[in-house]
């Protein structure tokens, strides 16, 4: 039976939040310092408007990528160069400016031009690419610190705001919980569950006439 005609749109919508916002809470935490303040309602405007331009003319949907954003805003952390032997730079803060943004998409721009000349370049090299954009990611990500507090005493223990008010059975408690569904997310994307999975977003995606979506770099 055909789907309710509000199914596809919902699920768009739900998706293309969930994305946006998650990306713009990640990069706006206090930790990185950021001087300029955070527009999210803003943001989701921009995008929305967008996203709207993008429908009429046939083209990707593009939300902020998460991967990409992270790497990005810990290619731009200052720290300090003058440190006791032994130990670790102070983090200062984050070099905010629009130039590198620019220079990313301009670089994307000219690649159309430059595939005579990509095609040469290996798989496992874009593959290690990746790899590394992935592995450099985890750095300063809650969830990974939390998974590292497992195999650390106490005393060794980073001093993060959230261990000093919540005990530290129920971070790994919540650690767990989280370990689980990620866990549970990979065995249905691996079984033949995700098939299913795949033929409901095709189904909502050929009813609400929605092709691609992109990324990009907040």
């Amino acid at each position: 039976p055909p789907s309710s005609p509000s199914s596809p749109p919902c699920s768009g919508t739900i998706l293309i939040f969930m994305d946006q916002q998650i990306t713009a809470v990640i990069i706006n935490r206090k930790e990185h310092k950021l001087k300029k303040g955070c527009g999210y309602h803003l943001d989701l405007f921009v995008v929305g408007v967008m996203l709207g331009v993008c429908s009429v003319m046939g083209l990707p949907w593009f939300v902020a990528a998460t991967v990409l954003s992270i790497s990005h805003v810990n290619s731009l952390k200052l720290e300090s160069e003058c440190s006791a032997p032994g130990e670790q730079p102070k983090f200062l803060g984050i070099r905010e400016q629009r130039f590198t943004g620019l220079m990313i998409f301009t670089l994307m721009g000219c690649s159309v031009f430059m595939t005579s000349v990509l095609k040469f370049i290996p798989m496992p090299v874009l593959y290690g690419v990746f790899l590394y954009m992935g592995a450099s990611s985890l750095r300063g990500i809650q969830f990974f610190d939390r998974l590292k507090l497992f195999g650390m005493p106490a005393k060794h223990q980073p001093d993060f705001i959230y261990l000093r008010h919540v005990p530290l059975r129920k971070v790994h408690l919540f650690t767990i919980i989280q370990l689980s569904c990620l866990v549970l997310l990979w065995v249905i994307k691996t079984s033949k569950a995700a098939i299913l999975l795949d033929f409901i977003f095709m189904e909502e995606e050929e009813a609400g006439g929605c092709s691609t979506r992109g990324e990009v770099i907040v």
